[in-house]
């Protein structure tokens, strides 16, 4: 599986991208700081049925970063410039973490485009004290003072899966452009309810999966973005934490799978 650039419009630049398999476009979307391979184990299974592709979001992966200041709402701009240029009219969407953010943003601003949308370890309206302190850690980012270890403790636990799944996170983190990294945070940091207020527009199958041991995209977020989308699925994996896909991918893929099932909703 080779890895394909594609130029995007003026001033996206280029996005590169990992693709295989045949049938219904599966378009994966990672976390800040991580990468197209952050997908494995879902592209592995999923390529048996579905045309797959893990797409590397601005600044990671050889994509071009956005300009600094970007928000969510250019990150799903971004997105929809990937599709459109992909030449999918329509396709099951599903983003980590901050890829969750722009998954959901784009399922909320062009739900004609998005067959389903699946929402790992997002996050929704955080409370004061954990924005104040996604924010701190944004702005210690844009100066340059990027310490792995500190999510490398919050993601994971010491299970012999959790800490192999840690050392490729590790070595993602570490190999990840960091301007690119400082920007994209910047947004992750602030986007929490950026489109909080649209889940009630949000028509399609949506999961919503995270760990129940991730202390910053919760269980309760899951559970509130399920309440108020109109057909919303809830999967909490027990025992894990925000690398779910990696330390727990039979159970995301089995729950990933269930989704791709779920019936499409007609409008009307």
């Amino acid at each position: 599986m080779t890895l394909t650039t594609l130029q995007l419009s003026h001033p996206k630049g280029t996005v590169c991208y990992r693709e295989v398999g045949e049938g219904e476009p599966l378009v994966l979307v990672h976390g800040v700081g991580m990468q197209d391979a952050s997908w494995g184990p879902q592209v592995e299974f999923f390529a048996k049925t579905h045309r797959v592709i893990a797409v590397n979001m601005p600044g990671h992966g050889g994509s071009t970063a956005l300009p600094q200041g970007s928000q969510l709402e250019d990150y799903v701009e971004w997105l929809h410039a990937v599709i459109s240029a992909l030449g999918f009219e329509q396709v099951n969407l599903a983003g980590h973490s901050m890829g969750a953010l722009i998954s959901g943003g784009y399922a909320a601003t062009h739900p004609e485009r998005v067959k389903r949308v699946a929402l790992l370890n997002g996050v929704y309206r955080r409370t004061p004290e954990a924005r104040s302190a996604v924010q701190a850690r944004a702005k210690e980012i844009a100066q340059g003072n990027i310490n792995i270890d500190g999510p490398l403790s919050r993601w994971f636990g010491n299970s012999d899966v959790e800490l192999n799944a840690k050392e490729q996170v590790g070595n993602w983190l570490r190999e990840v452009d960091p301007v690119g990294y400082a920007i994209t945070y910047n947004a992750f940091a602030h986007g929490d309810a950026t489109y909080a207020d649209k889940w009630e527009e949000i028509r399609c199958p949506a999961l919503l999966l995270t760990g129940d041991g991730d202390p910053n995209s919760t269980k309760e977020m899951a559970v509130d973005m399920a309440q108020a989308a109109q057909d919303g699925i809830v999967c909490i994996i027990e025992g894990h934490r925000h690398m779910v896909n990696l330390t727990a991918p039979e159970q995301v893929n089995a729950a990933m799978a269930s989704w791709l099932k779920q019936p499409i909703r007609t409008n009307g």
